[in-house]
């Protein structure tokens, strides 16, 4: 059971290795950009770079839409409205801009993207997040119907070696979560 365990977070973590360090990057319907803390209707370090990525995407002409995600968390302002107002004060047109603003975790706001993309015809999506986080994104995503490829942001430091082990280790158990709750539902 141990080695098993074991055996499973090995491929695990060289999936989200693999994910972390590959920009799937091409011509799509949308960019989702994955909600991380706002501050003050203020996106936070990461969540700036995610849409800063998100950006310079969209002025490569990968797509001509945005999905920002993500809802409050017992502020006035989400997470997603934070980054359509972001992103329109880098000159994104607000026509370009569909603010998602009630998902509160990373499943919700994958199953968010599934459900904007069916409702806009959108049948291929670029998803921009941390490194770490692409991989679990483009499963669920997957596990959706979607077409996604994935395109990390620019890491920026946040914590150091112990804070990227302790992001690894959650999105090991995360995935594993999930993968299992799918399972169980599947049975």
């Amino acid at each position: 059971m141990i080695l098993g365990f074991l055996g499973w977070s090995c491929w695990v973590y060289v999936q989200i290795e693999n994910y972390a360090g590959l920009d799937q990057a091409a011509p799509s319907d949308a960019i989702a950009v994955l909600g991380a803390a706002e501050y003050d209707g203020q996106p936070s370090p990461v969540f700036r770079a995610r849409l800063d990525h998100a950006r310079e995407l969209y002025n490569r002409g990968i797509a001509p839409l945005i999905i920002t995600l993500g809802g409050t968390n017992g502020d006035e302002h989400s997470e997603g409205a934070v980054g359509r107002d972001y992103l329109m004060s880098l000159g994104i047109p607000e026509s370009a801009i569909i603010p998602e603003t009630e998902s509160r975790d990373t499943e919700e706001q994958a199953h968010r993207i599934a459900v904007i993309a069916r409702a806009n015809g959108l049948r291929r999506l670029v998803v921009v997040s941390d490194g770490t986080h692409v991989f679990r994104i483009h499963e669920i995503c997957a596990a959706d119907g979607l077409d996604v490829l994935t395109s990390p942001r620019t890491r920026v430091s946040v914590g150091g070696g112990a804070a990227e082990a302790e992001r690894i280790a959650h999105e090991i158990l995360s995935y594993t979560a999930w993968r299992l709750q799918l399972h169980l539902h599947l049975h």
